[in-house]
């Protein structure tokens, strides 16, 4: 007796069900997805082969463009808004600006302080989003005889005082030796000698001692 033969069934899947899928999907992440902003101030930082992340918390960042323009900012965080409130008050107060609360609540919305502490009111009335640096002229540091950071340190160090406050550092590569020389001075005019650098990561050269520790170490941990 002959063996019955198995009908052979085609193979083929109809993937437009699931074409349709990858492409809603692809579509939600396409209208989801928001692109990073430009940086409010564009600084291209010196390359260094050692690598140590910063927090963001407790951040008291100093950025130099290549301009010779110098901005401050504070972590993005409520610990640290409410510390940028307290220090915005202490020059207020020690300079008799004539700041509203409401100008004090704006500035401390904004990304950065970048004006002489004269024109303080009027970047209160800026909108966040247009505060960069082709607007705001920089903190006047430039002149050692007006070296307003030495002002914005001090009043730093009062609101961050008995907690800790990382302060940072962050240079063009172009930026001029002269500013960079007066920033330093704000800080030891306040006794601020300790700071970090921002730089890019650059690959450690072969054969360096630095290389064969972390060949070392990477061995260890595989």
């Amino acid at each position: 007796m002959g063996r019955a033969k198995i009908a052979r069934k085609s193979t083929l899947v109809d993937m437009t069900a699931m074409c349709d899928v990858a492409f809603l999907i692809l579509s939600f992440f396409i209208l989801t997805t928001k692109p990073k902003p430009s940086e409010a101030v564009p600084i291209s930082t010196p390359k260094s082969v050692e690598t140590k992340f910063v927090s963001d918390k407790n951040l008291v960042m100093i950025s130099l463009n290549n301009q010779g323009r110098v901005y401050l900012s504070v972590g993005d965080n409520a610990s640290d808004r409410a510390k940028k409130q307290a220090m915005l008050q202490d020059i207020n107060q020690r300079n008799n600006l004539g700041l509203t609360p409401a100008e004090i609540s704006a500035l401390v919305k904004q990304p950065f302080i970048g004006t002489p502490l004269a024109q303080l009111k009027q970047q209160a009335h800026f909108p966040p989003d247009q505060i960069n640096s082709k607007v705001l002229p920089g903190i006047p540091t430039q002149d050692t005889t007006n070296n307003q950071m030495i002002e914005w340190i001090a009043a730093a160090v009062n609101a961050y005082q008995g907690g800790r406050m990382d302060l940072i550092l962050k240079g063009d590569n172009v930026a001029k030796y002269p500013v960079f020389k007066n920033i330093l001075t704000a800080f030891k005019k306040n006794d601020q000698f300790k700071f970090q650098m921002v730089t890019n990561q650059a690959n450690v050269p072969k054969g360096t001692d630095l290389y064969r520790k972390n060949m070392e170490n990477n061995k260890k941990a595989g």
